[in-house]
């Protein structure tokens, strides 16, 4: 029996897991005008990107050749394929099994001048530079992270209750 779909549900879950704690750094420093070291300097957004992981490791995302029949269908036996009007194509190497962190990079959105003589950290003509972070959009990404979370844990527990209902038959 293959456990692929706790897998799937798994990766997709410390991915999101990544992108919730992403987000959480991002808010924490939604004012943050130095470096952890002290020295003057802006705190930089960043992105977390995903990508597919497929069985063959490799991002391939050619499809077998169209059919040019009247079928619905269209069986492959030379590369085990079956394309489908449409252009959609059920091939073991191009089904996702599982999600990954791509890379974690800084925005390239710009900073935010606002005026305020009285902070320390302005300028000769008043504006203090802070982060390129919208607490909105933050807040959006964040409540968007959690519910795929869960469902990643829904498809996980419903997995197990089918493997489970399976034994006891």
């Amino acid at each position: 029996m293959s456990f692929s779909a706790f897998d799937i549900s798994g990766s997709g879950m410390y991915a999101q897991r990544t992108m919730m704690d992403n987000i959480a750094s991002n808010i924490a420093n939604v004012n943050t005008t130095r470096n952890p070291d002290g020295t003057p300097g802006v705190y930089i957004k960043k992105n977390v990107s995903f990508r597919a992981v497929y069985a063959d490791r490799l991002n391939s995302s050619t499809t077998p050749p169209f059919p040019n029949g009247e079928h619905e269908a269209f069986w492959s036996p030379t590369n085990g394929t079956i394309a489908l009007k449409g252009g959609i194509s059920y091939d073991e190497k191009q089904i996702s099994q599982g999600v990954e962190v791509a890379e974690i990079t800084p925005a390239n959105d710009p900073y935010k001048t606002v005026y305020d003589p009285d902070n320390p950290e302005a300028d000769a003509d008043g504006f203090v530079t802070l982060p390129n972070i919208n607490i909105v959009e933050e807040m959006v990404n964040m409540v968007s992270a959690s519910r795929a979370y869960e469902a990643n844990v829904t498809t996980a527990e419903t997995t197990k209750g089918m493997i489970s209902a399976a034994l006891r038959i």
